[in-house]
């Protein structure tokens, strides 16, 4: 979507040039082209342009991709989901990586938070350029990080409030997915690197 890329990258140069150049007539410029972008979001997605523009200006700093990281554990074949509250559909275990954790100690925790399964990585299956992935319009660009994890408990916990449901799929017999947090595709990888581990890390 042109739209979407060049809002985008004008929230980007936005960011970028209030990070670097806070001359006063300057930064009124950067501002100017933010609320910009958050016009062109809310007019081509739908929304609140204010809202958009506030989720614009917590970020701060030289604008670089988020990265979504998501654990992919398996059980006899199975395949560990979760059934998201806020899409009503099914995910890999994961969300956002956060600073102080490495990208595989970010999917594990976010992994255990949503599904109450311990567990450790085994390997990275990709690494993905969401736009490149994905035809769902999203706000940010994103990267995204897919690791083969093993449980080291045989016991789901207590999932969080996010999560309505956990579950292991065949992959012949899988749920309806998100196809913005975790393409089918993706899925298939993952099975495709639990049955060898030998195969290399897929990345854009």
């Amino acid at each position: 979507m042109t739209w979407l890329d060049w809002a985008r990258q004008l929230q980007a140069l936005a960011q970028t040039g209030l990070a670097y150049d806070a001359k006063p007539y300057h930064a009124e410029r950067y501002e100017r082209v933010r609320r910009i972008a958050a016009e062109m979001m809310a007019a081509g997605a739908g929304g609140s342009a204010s809202a958009f523009e506030a989720s614009f200006a917590a970020e701060a700093g030289h604008a670089t991709p988020k990265l979504d990281v998501r654990a992919a554990a398996f059980r006899e074949g199975e395949v560990l989901l979760v059934h998201e509250r806020v899409s009503g559909l099914w995910t890999l275990p994961g969300g956002w990586a956060d600073v102080g954790d490495s990208a595989a100690e970010s999917a594990l925790r976010e992994a255990q938070e949503e599904t109450g399964y311990t567990m450790r990585a085994l390997k990275l299956v990709a690494l993905h350029d969401r736009e490149r992935r994905s035809d769902v319009p999203t706000q940010w660009y994103i990267h995204k990080a897919t690791f083969l994890c093993e449980l080291l408990d045989g016991e789901a916990g207590r999932p969080d409030d996010e999560i309505l449901d956990v579950g292991f799929f065949a992959v012949d017999r899988l749920p309806p997915l998100d196809p913005a947090r975790t393409p089918p595709q993706l899925v298939e990888l993952c099975f495709a690197h639990a049955l060898d581990r030998t195969l290399p890390t897929d990345f854009d």
